[in-house]
């Protein structure tokens, strides 16, 4: 790395969201790339020893990224994310949700709006991520699901995708 990593990860109770800012030791378009291209994703996305494996993936407004990690005995835990907006190598936004391998939404686990905002630094990329939750507890729900933890690994991995190229 050629600069210290910027980590900050906030929770905002009273308004129901979680604010990261990452950066990364990359260019954009390298950044934009594994946050948008379905065969990069699926070697971070996933915290060890968990695996994310794409279904399908249509990056376009209206489009939808449909996955699932698959868990070291098997396990698997489909999520879709349904893309909003776009703006290349800008942002993107869309909301997240838990589902079944036919892309059904599970009603009874929170859904997350997500808006990723990508700006080019000095020394690579920050990555100003926004998560809306509808209320406090989905937003709890999620915490308590090892979110934090889990998307801090991925993150990681992302650091060694990047590291690697």
């Amino acid at each position: 790395m050629n600069s210290a990593v910027l980590f900050n990860f906030n929770v905002d109770k009273k308004n129901n969201t979680i604010h990261v800012v990452r950066s990364f030791d990359a260019p954009l378009d390298l950044v934009w790339a594994a946050w948008t291209e379905a065969d990069i994703l699926d070697q971070w996305w996933a915290p060890k020893p968990y695996q994310a494996i794409t279904k399908s993936m249509d990056f376009n407004v209206g489009g939808c990224w449909h996955y699932y990690m698959l868990g070291p005995e098997g396990d698997t835990h489909w999520s879709r994310f349904d893309f909003e907006s776009i703006e290349k190598e800008k942002s993107f936004s869309g909301i997240d949700a838990f589902c079944d391998e036919f892309s059904t939404i599970n009603d009874t686990k929170p859904r997350v709006k997500w808006r990723n905002d990508f700006s080019e630094e000095t020394n690579g990329t920050l990555v100003d991520i926004f998560l809306q939750f509808d209320s406090l507890e989905d937003l709890e729900a999620i915490i308590e699901m090892g979110f934090k933890e889990g998307f801090t690994a991925g993150l990681e991995n992302l650091d060694q995708y990047i590291s690697a190229q």
